[in-house]
């Protein structure tokens, strides 16, 4: 059994000075194979401790149905971490942010009409603690307390960034008491008086995220909670990145100078991120500043210690030599970067068009309205409305009224336009029919993450207030849901070397030794991309900044390998190429 705790400016673990060196590490978005080779890097840069969320809306994606394998085993990311000899500050939410859709909240809640989130709710706070209570089960025996290695546990997230409401912060205090969490509990918070007055707990540890000036922060932190250690619980490294926007990175120098000052301050740290990961599948989110939805990427590099891939950057070794530096020798641990293989041109033999499967993939559900996705029980992916339209319509155009987040229009199998969620197209489609006159309409909605920050977290998806010809709603549409999660449906034929269709298009590729590598697609436009059925992530080259996706190691095995690529607007060739060096884009240099 350990004990950890503080008094004036110190931790103290088992009675004796405790500086908490942390590395975040989202195991969520790495593969479970990969996961001790990323805990040994961090033991071996001279870090004691991984910090890591628990994302709520991928452990429990539909309500009631609770997921803690694969890449969701947190007891076997714990306990491989306690094997290597590392503390755990674990980040259990109920709202996590992350840059995860809806900041980690799982859509259904979205389906309740009477719920506010993150407030005493009386309906939210009974779903977060059925969450909690079956997370904690997990969670509690692997407490320091109980003679695990989870030294800390933090209530909610930034939450004075979005809310004031203390009794909610007491509902959750309640719900940890209960179910016996008595390690010590924390909250973190911007490092300014609105967010620490917001989001603070009288009785426990705050701490504060940032990504410069320490002195000037903690000294704040310290006028708002005297009498307690610092530590900065976020400490940005690098940055996200959104579609068409660069790729943001921080000189390695930068970031190890602002260390080196919380160090001299004798604060504790925890950085963010040693290594990010991969937005697999749909997970990624979005920000909505000023009217501008701006959805994350699928790499969640964030330009950290270690690379997407696993990788040890300059930064890594900068950073490392800090370490000893003050701290003494790390580890001498062997570690070092994964084998990288560009297997080549991979020729995609067979296709099938999205329409032409629609059945296949979905039945339809018939509705006056077009239904959202969590009407749909669906909480990512795509969604496919259509109808026919009889005329006579004088010239009038389509309207799609509120529109979450990217709509493909077809009509009679003709692309005629794309509307997005306040990105770069609107095209205008008109439409006018003669008497007797019928078309059919299809439109392909694409649900791009939903905002994980502020105050905007209601984000359903779909087309929220129905599809409009001019000034008439038009009735009368079935709703195939498309969350692409099974594709063994699908009729394939012989592919063509190009299209301008929705197209799913499948080849074989041969590996002889299963390693790292990247998805190269610079002849498509925007899709989705499977490897042996995991689905990757997205990709969109007209819009980047990332170039290409990385396939790990563990998805891959010996002998024939599958990929299916889903091309939603256009592909000029039938080939991929897989390469052996990643490309996230042009970099520009964020400050803080």
């Amino acid at each position: 059994m350990n004990n950890f705790t503080y008094e004036n400016d110190n931790f103290y673990l088992n009675g004796e000075k405790f500086i908490v060196k942390s590395g975040t590490v989202h195991y969520f978005r790495i593969m479970p194979e990969q996961w001790e080779d990323r805990l040994l890097k961090l033991k071996a840069c001279g870090l004691n401790t991984v910090e890591t969320y628990t994302p709520w809306n991928l452990i429990e994606r539909h309500e009631g149905e609770f997921d803690f394998s694969g890449r969701n085993n947190i007891g076997e990311f714990l306990d491989l971490a306690n094997k290597l000899g590392i503390y755990v500050i674990l980040r259990p939410g109920p709202y996590v942010c992350a840059e995860l859709d809806m900041g980690g909240l799982p859509s259904w809640l979205l389906t309740y009409c009477t719920m506010k989130f993150r407030c005493n709710n009386e309906l939210f706070i009974q779903k977060v603690e059925k969450y909690l209570k079956k997370l904690f089960r997990i969670v509690r025996q692997r407490l320091c307390t109980n003679g695990g290695n989870i030294i800390m546990m933090q209530f909610e997230n930034e939450y004075g960034s979005y809310g004031d409401d203390k009794e909610y912060l007491k509902q959750l205090e309640r719900i940890y008491i209960s179910n016996n969490i008595n390690c010590l509990l924390f909250t973190s918070d911007g490092p300014n008086y609105y967010m620490l007055s917001g989001g603070n707990m009288e009785g426990y540890m705050t701490g504060s995220n940032f990504g410069s000036l320490p002195k000037q922060y903690f000294d704040l932190v310290k006028e708002y909670a005297p009498n307690q250690p610092s530590i900065c619980m976020e400490y940005w490294l690098g940055w996200f990145d959104y579609w068409g926007a660069p790729h943001h990175v921080r000189d390695c120098k930068d970031a190890t100078d602002t260390l080196e000052e919380m160090i001299k301050y004798g604060a504790s740290f925890n950085l963010y991120t040693f290594e990010g990961g991969t937005n697999f599948g749909f997970i990624n989110g979005a920000n909505y500043d000023a009217g501008k939805y701006m959805p994350t990427i699928t790499s969640y590099d964030f330009d950290g210690v270690l690379s997407e891939c696993g990788d040890m950057t300059p930064k890594y070794f900068m950073i490392k030599e800090l370490l000893e530096k003050y701290f003494g020798k790390a580890p001498e641990i062997e570690v070092s970067n994964s084998k990288k293989i560009g297997y080549g041109m991979v020729y995609l033999t067979s296709e099938a068009k999205l329409f032409d499967n629609l059945n296949n993939l979905s039945k339809p559900v018939k509705s006056s309205f077009p239904l959202t996705m969590e009407q749909l029980n669906q909480d990512f992916g795509f969604v496919v409305y259509s109808s026919i339209i009889e005329g006579p319509i004088e010239q009038f155009p389509l309207i799609l009224d509120e529109l979450h987040d990217r709509a493909l229009i077809f009509i009679d199998n003709k692309l005629v336009g794309i509307k997005e969620r306040a990105m770069n197209k609107d095209d205008e489609i008109l439409i006018s029919l003669k008497a007797n006159e019928k078309i059919k309409i299809d439109i392909l909605l694409e649900n791009m993450g939903r905002v994980n920050y502020g105050t905007a977290l209601h984000d359903m998806k779909g087309i929220l207030n129905g599809i409009s010809v001019g000034p008439r709603y038009h009735f009368g549409w079935d709703n195939y849901s498309l969350p692409l999660e099974n594709l063994t449906a699908l009729s394939y034929k012989e592919a063509q070397n190009n299209g301008d269709l929705p197209t799913f298009l499948s080849g074989m590729f041969f590996v002889r030794e299963p390693a790292d590598t990247f998805i190269k697609t610079e002849k498509f436009t925007k899709g989705v991309i499977f490897i042996n059925g995991v689905n990757i992530g997205r990709y969109w080259n007209t819009m980047g900044p990332q170039k290409t996706l990385y396939i790990p190691a563990p998805i891959l095995h010996t002998g024939m390998n599958n990929i299916v690529i889903f091309e939603l607007e256009h592909y000029g060739s039938n080939y991929v190429e897989l390469v052996s060096e990643p490309d996230l884009g042009q970099p520009s240099e964020k400050r803080f």
